[in-house]
């Protein structure tokens, strides 16, 4: 088995790229929805316990956070045949589509992980268009970045009123060193 090497750790993030491209309905995920499912499961596992989920970079762009290395992660998956991606027009629409051929590679997560995961993809998948979970990304923490620019894991400490500044990113070091300790 070839896993993906990145910054020197077994990249967690590919792993969950082709978990979700597995699990989720194929009819109702998309590029857009596997951005944003990878994004919430990050960040709100971050919110949650203090570190992200993959330890992955997100760039904003102008539809909503975006993986760093969302198109690698896609390209490593399909040069090693575990997924197909196949792009389909309806309804004047492009859409991709992510067919795995293999069942993903869990092991790299932890139950309580994974379970997380899939209330996310449920989430996304169920109960939003990709148009209305683009929308809810636009948040403050989108919002603090440039397009291009890398999102900080701290911005979810922001509240939907108000602008971070650098005392409130240092609070959120603080909140997170206490807990660490």
């Amino acid at each position: 088995m070839k896993i993906s090497i990145r910054n020197g750790q077994t990249d967690k993030f590919e792993a969950l790229v082709h978990y979700v491209c597995a699990t989720a309905d194929g009819d109702h995920l998309g590029a857009t929805k596997l951005n944003k499912i990878l994004w919430l499961s990050d960040v709100l596992w971050y919110l949650d316990e203090g570190e992200s989920l993959t330890d992955e970079s997100y760039v904003k762009r102008q539809y909503g956070p975006v993986p760093a290395h969302i198109l690698a992660s896609l390209t490593s998956l399909q040069a090693a045949d575990k997924l197909t991606i196949q792009d389909d027009h309806s309804f004047g629409y492009r859409f991709r589509r992510f067919i795995s051929n293999e069942d993903p590679t869990i092991d790299l997560f932890s139950a309580d992980e994974i379970s997380f995961v899939d209330t996310i993809i449920r989430f996304v998948c169920e109960d939003h268009t990709a148009t209305s979970i683009s929308e809810m990304t636009h948040d403050q923490a989108w919002k603090i970045a440039h397009i291009g620019e890398t999102i900080p894991y701290e911005a979810i400490y922001i509240s939907s009123e108000g602008e971070l500044t650098e005392k409130d990113m240092q609070w959120a070091h603080d909140v997170l060193g206490a807990k660490a300790a």
